[in-house]
């Protein structure tokens, strides 16, 4: 049993996936569930697995909440997952058996699934994420969103072989509520930080559309890279209007 890593959860509403997820860490004795806010069944069904330790508070951006569940850990050493991500048998033993080094934050490539279809385009392929570290050498930062891990300067990345399955979304309406929420956020982030214009906006949204779907061959994936691109676009449009409104109405 993996008696020196505890795995992080943050949920909301997280019921689709969260048995799946849950499931797949049954070999680790501490898991850390923190919720804000759920309203469907998924504080229930967290504690129906015997590893799992379920706390509530309320959102305060990404990066609070993280730090905040790997605080309420039992072992410095976090593995830390979202409520839509699966780790694999082989993953899980790739990370049981490893010699973990202080020195070291491991990162995971993930699989992006949109309703079951895995997508290697859209800027879905190649992605990397840091999760598993030692909490007295590093935490995550403080960002409402796109939160990261922070260490010291002489503390290396190093990629696990095995991959992990993130089902990222299931329908447009999970796009456009996240695109929403994110944009949002991003805004109140950069409020006073950053300057945007409606023509800035623009010129992103365009951009972002041109990449996601020619360069990163979101055409090679029919109806569904073409609606990811027209989200990802949509995202950083909204994102820099949503700037722009906040801080011309701040100077009104």
């Amino acid at each position: 049993m993996a008696n020196n890593i505890s795995v992080t959860i943050l949920t909301k509403n997280s019921a689709a996936y969260l048995a799946e997820c849950l499931g797949a860490l049954s070999a680790f004795d501490d898991v850390v569930v923190l919720d804000n806010g759920s309203t469907d069944d998924t504080i229930a069904i967290a504690r129906g697995f015997a590893n799992v330790t379920v706390h509530e508070h309320p959102f305060i951006g990404f990066g609070p909440m993280k730090n905040l569940a790997v605080d309420k850990a039992s072992n410095d050493w976090i593995l830390s997952i979202d409520s839509d991500e699966v780790v694999t048998p082989e993953l899980a033993g790739e990370i049981l058996a490893l010699d973990l080094d202080d020195n070291l934050v491991y990162t995971i490539e993930r699989d992006n699934f949109y309703h079951g279809r895995l997508i290697r385009g859209c800027g879905w392929d190649r992605d990397r994420v840091h999760r598993l570290f030692n909490r007295r050498r590093t935490r995550f930062n403080d960002r409402l969103i796109h939160e990261g891990i922070i260490g010291k300067a002489e503390m290396r990345p190093e990629l696990l072989r095995n991959r992990m399955r993130h089902y990222t979304f299931d329908n447009a309406s999970q796009l456009v509520h996240k695109m929403q929420h994110y944009s949002t956020l991003w805004a109140e982030e950069n409020r006073g930080r950053k300057k945007s214009t409606p023509l800035k906006a623009l010129l992103n949204g365009l951009a972002t559309f041109f990449k996601s779907y020619v360069l990163q061959n979101g055409w090679r994936y029919g109806y569904e890279g073409l609606l990811i691109s027209i989200s990802n676009a949509n995202g950083a449009f909204y994102k820099y209007i949503k700037l722009y409104e906040a801080d011309r109405f701040d100077n009104v």
